[in-house]
């Protein structure tokens, strides 16, 4: 360990929310004790800014105009309250042992956060936006590098300056296309259950647990172990939307879809209040068990986004095919994510968060379970589309695409 220290020091670039800390919750948090419309107003910014509309920069002018008035203590008190990767002080630990030091580049918390952030878990650089403050509260105003398109490349660039080091001397680990401009050649990059624009772009995906980049970093092979309960439990809880088609069946479509509804509704509900530190008695304790390590401290949204699909799927389609699509949804996205890991350590080439023999399992499950409902020949073409669908780095959650885009192929075909 000693010989690691002597060795030259390196830069580790970490993204703050979606790597350090929940995504988005820091915002939500502040705009929640601003009361429920001003909640609204933020929100709705946000989600013009996911789909395109708005640009990082503008985006960010209107939510801290919103936030006028909030007090800095306001600020410090709810970072005091996000909850932080649960590896978080073991892999900067690891980094420290390792020579690196680390830096935070937020492009949506403002910079005396991100400092105060860096205080706490021992990062020798932060940087994020700069905010007016009139009497220790925010004026609405915003502005510095980071808001800009390649603003974290010049903040990086300076911080090399200063230690004398070059890209290469560089790791970084983000979640969003918010870092592109710092996912450059020569850079060692790891996406962190990124978004499809930096699963296309890393050298590395992760999609487990932070510790990963350690192995990454040393240079280590990948090692790939046996699925964790939580896993098992999770997959088997997707597989079972495999039922959903014979439900519905049995009750009818529309009290099925209405059921859907209820079940997502009381399931937002809980993960607001888990968010909160209140649960939901069985709701929040199945959330508990099934949920990974990183799902436990943000919001899990794979179960709503898994509930749209299915909900989509069902009224969009005329039976059989909207239960085929379902089935082959269920089990084929089921199956890949469970084995698909465990057999190889090689992902694909144009998504690094997936692999070959994952998406072959998956076909072979599909193709088993669209057989139930509609012809061999069908089930096979449905079961293809499927896994092309799982593989690819989309913009879409492909827990929504893979049964419509499956349902929409066995539609036109029959």
């Amino acid at each position: 360990m000693q010989a690691k220290n002597k060795e030259k020091a390196r830069i580790a670039v970490f993204d703050v929310e979606g790597v350090l800390i929940p995504k988005n919750r820091f915002i939500f948090e502040v705009g929640r004790n601003m009361g429920f419309s001003q909640l609204l107003k933020i929100l709705f910014t946000g989600f013009l800014y996911e789909i395109g509309f708005f640009t990082l920069k503008k985006a960010l002018k209107r939510i801290f105009k919103i936030m006028k008035g909030v007090s800095i203590e306001k600020f410090v008190q709810i970072l005091d309250e996000t909850p932080v990767n649960p590896e978080l002080e073991k892999v900067f630990a690891q980094l420290k042992i390792r020579n690196y030091k680390i830096v935070l580049i937020s492009s949506g918390l403002p910079t005396f956060i991100v400092k105060q952030l860096a205080s706490k878990i021992g990062a020798d650089y932060a940087k994020g936006i700069e905010v007016g403050v009139n009497n220790d509260e925010l004026t609405g105003e915003i502005w510095g590098d980071v808001i800009d398109t390649d603003g974290k490349l010049k903040v990086l660039s300076e911080i090399l300056n200063a230690e004398d080091l070059k890209l290469s001397d560089c790791i970084v680990v983000a979640d969003d296309r918010n870092n592109s401009c710092i996912f450059l050649s020569g850079i060692k990059k790891i996406g962190f259950h990124p978004d499809f624009v930096l699963r296309i772009k890393s050298d590395e995906v992760i999609t487990g647990r932070l510790s990963g980049i350690l192995s990454i970093i040393d240079g280590k092979m990948k090692l790939w172990s046996m699925p964790s309960k939580n896993d098992i439990l999770r997959e088997i809880m997707h597989a079972s939307g495999f039922l959903v088609p014979i439900f519905s069946s049995l009750i009818g479509i529309s009290i099925f879809a209405l059921l859907i509804c209820v079940v997502s509704a009381l399931y937002l509900i809980s993960e607001l209040r888990r968010m909160s530190g209140r649960k939901i008695p069985i709701i929040s304790a199945i959330t508990r068990i099934a949920a990974s390590q990183v799902e436990l401290y943000e919001f899990a949204s794979a179960p709503l986004y898994f509930a749209i699909g299915i909900f989509l799927t069902l009224l969009l389609f005329p039976v059989p095919v909207n239960g085929a699509a379902i089935a082959i949804f269920a089990w084929g996205d089921s199956a890949a994510s469970l084995f698909g890991g465990f057999i190889t350590k090689k992902p694909l080439p144009f998504n690094k968060g997936k692999t070959l023999e994952g998406s072959l399992i998956g076909f072979f499950f599909a193709f088993l379970a669209g057989s139930f409902f509609v012809s061999p020949t069908l089930a096979l073409i449905g079961a293809f589309v499927a896994m092309i669908i799982e593989s690819l780095p989309l913009p879409v959650n492909d827990n929504i695409l893979m049964p419509l885009c499956t349902g929409f192929a066995l539609m036109l075909l029959s």
